[in-house]
């Protein structure tokens, strides 16, 4: 993984004194809530329902041990024995003291972690897979160019007040599990013809009050290019996004009032006016940031491993486990294994402190010491040897971290919602734990299949309700929480929006609508037919009639 140079650590020191400074100047009363307002959403701090917030960025999600230690760390030394990680990779602190806050940005900087630009309107943390340079559906490791990415735009003069902020995601893999058309701006790794490494580039994707999926501006785009395009495109959103309405400043309501056709013109116009300056990087400066991204030196080993197979054969969640949280790693006789923070009961996305430190020693154990968060909200360890697999698992499920239920319908993303967050309108978090509760039976959650719910307690959609194959949208009516169910999203390569099925419902019966969706699939599937596919086949109707018609 990156490791800071001298200029990193020296910026990075440097905010945490300005921060401290302003801290101090605000609890003396020297700044008004107000005055401070803008500084500290600058430095990740939000001010929610109960308390501050402090939201850390990880970029691309790639975490070493030592820094899953210091979050651990600060979870029990500054907050409550807790952590929250996100649909952006990042993580959450929800009760931090506004006086330590700066001691907590100094212990991040001391390994090399910081919360800038995770709020505010500017370029926010690059998000790409989280089995980044360890996938063997991979064309190339997205990680080295996200990481250009990061340093192009952290403080950018020109990108410091965006209309509204601004998010990119990036995949090197055939499938897309960054969710790149839900982006402002998308990339895709790729080769061409002659075997060049470069991008697709997509622009104007986004969820909240308009869901509108990314589309095309230019289907390859050589490396060397890559950050002078990016400022063409961002130049031409700061200059013609809307800054009257903040509902309407996003680049994805640009692209679809100019049209893409136009908005693409207009980037290639101004491209041709920059590509030739010193914007982007030379070769030798790419080949210095790939290699921080070498792959581990890791040993074919065997496939066959008869202990693994016999545990498997004798231990239907294991066998679970294995079939849903490991995946093919590059490198045979490895796999990729997703450690689900989405326990029976549990809340989407949290992990305590004992169990950070835990992850960071297993990492240390039998992943090279490297951790990734997945925008699915859960962890993962790339590169386990499938021989560990047995005492990896008997270690996470003493833990509590051993639930096998990756990409299957427990495996809920969820905004913290009313909980938490001052924008919400419901809450997210009961929803996703009554769901669990209502589907706690591993057979049948294997028997149902892949199946991706999502839930967001207000419009703004942190919790990708669009994107769902079940998205739930909590909405305040007439003073009461209540809950719209949509139905045929997908935040994959097939990118789709989700369709309000009908008039919601109350906390209870958007779970028994849920467990009404599920019973039509299972009652209408063809012979291994996934969730997502039959719907497509039969249409919205048969499952409005299950969940709205009468006994």
């Amino acid at each position: 993984m990156y490791a800071y140079d001298a200029y990193d650590h020296a910026i990075v020191n440097a905010r945490v004194a300005e921060f401290r400074d302003q801290v101090e100047r605000r609890m003396s009363g020297e700044l008004t809530e107000e005055e401070f307002r803008p500084l500290r959403l600058m430095n990740g701090l939000y001010l929610q329902l109960h308390a501050y917030m402090l939201r850390v960025a990880i970029p691309y999600g790639t975490l070493s041990a030592d820094q899953m230690r210091k979050l651990a760390h600060i979870a029990r030394r500054y907050d409550k024995g807790y952590g929250h990680f996100t649909t952006r990779q990042n993580i959450q602190y929800n009760w931090p003291k506004l006086s330590e806050t700066p001691d907590i940005l100094q212990e991040l900087a001391d390994v090399e972690m910081h919360a800038i630009q995770t709020s505010g309107n500017v370029i926010r943390n690059v998000t790409t897979d989280q089995f980044a340079g360890a996938t063997a559906d991979e064309v190339a490791d997205p990680r080295p160019y996200a990481e250009l990415i990061r340093q192009w735009s952290s403080f950018h003069p020109e990108f410091s007040f965006l209309p509204r902020k601004f998010k990119i995601a990036i995949t090197g893999a055939r499938e897309d599990r960054a969710a790149i058309k839900w982006h402002d701006i998308g990339l895709v790794v790729k080769e061409n013809d002659a075997g060049e490494i470069g991008f697709e580039v997509l622009a104007g994707g986004g969820m909240g009050r308009t869901p509108v999926i990314a589309k095309t501006v230019r289907d390859f785009l050589p490396v060397k290019d890559l950050l002078s395009y990016l400022e063409a495109m961002l130049r031409v959103y700061n200059e013609q996004g809307r800054r009257d309405n903040k509902y309407k400043a996003r680049i994805k309501i640009l692209v679809e009032a100019m049209g893409i056709e136009e908005y693409a013109r207009q980037v290639e116009e101004e491209w041709v006016k920059i590509k030739h300056t010193p914007i982007d990087v030379p070769a030798e400066e790419v080949a210095r940031i790939k290699a921080f991204f070498a792959p581990p030196p890791l040993a074919v080993l065997s496939e066959d491993v008869p202990e693994v197979d016999a545990l498997a054969d004798k231990n239907f969640i294991f066998k679970s486990w294995l079939h849903n949280n490991t995946g093919r790693h590059k490198v045979p006789g490895y796999v990729n294994v997703t450690i689900s923070l989405k326990p029976h009961g549990g809340i989407p996305g949290d992990a305590t402190d004992g169990q950070m430190d835990l992850v960071a020693t297993l990492a240390d154990t039998y992943s090279q010491s490297e951790i990734r968060v997945s925008h699915e909200q859960n962890l993962i360890l790339p590169h386990v040897a499938r021989k560990d697999l047995p005492l990896l698992w008997a270690e996470l499920d003493a833990a509590g971290l051993g639930t096998p239920n990756a990409g299957l319908l427990t495996d809920i993303i969820a905004c913290p919602g009313l909980d938490y967050c001052s924008l919400a309108n419901t809450r997210s978090i009961p929803i996703a734990q009554t769901i669990t509760e209502r589907f706690d039976d591993m057979k049948r959650l294997m028997d149902i299949g892949p199946l991706k719910i999502k839930i967001s307690g207000c419009i703004n959609s942190c919790g990708h309700h669009h994107a769902g194959h079940i998205g739930i949208l909590g909405v305040d009516r007439r003073g009461e929480e209540n809950y719209q169910l949509l139905l045929g999203g997908s935040g994959a390569e097939d990118a789709s929006k989700a369709a309000i099925l009908g008039p919601g419902f109350d906390e209870h019966g958007i779970v028994d609508a849920v467990e009404k969706v599920v019973a039509v699939y299972l009652g209408e599937r063809e012979d291994g037919e996934e969730f997502l596919a039959a719907y497509r086949r039969l249409g919205a109707d048969v499952f409005k009639e299950a969940v709205y018609g009468t006994d």
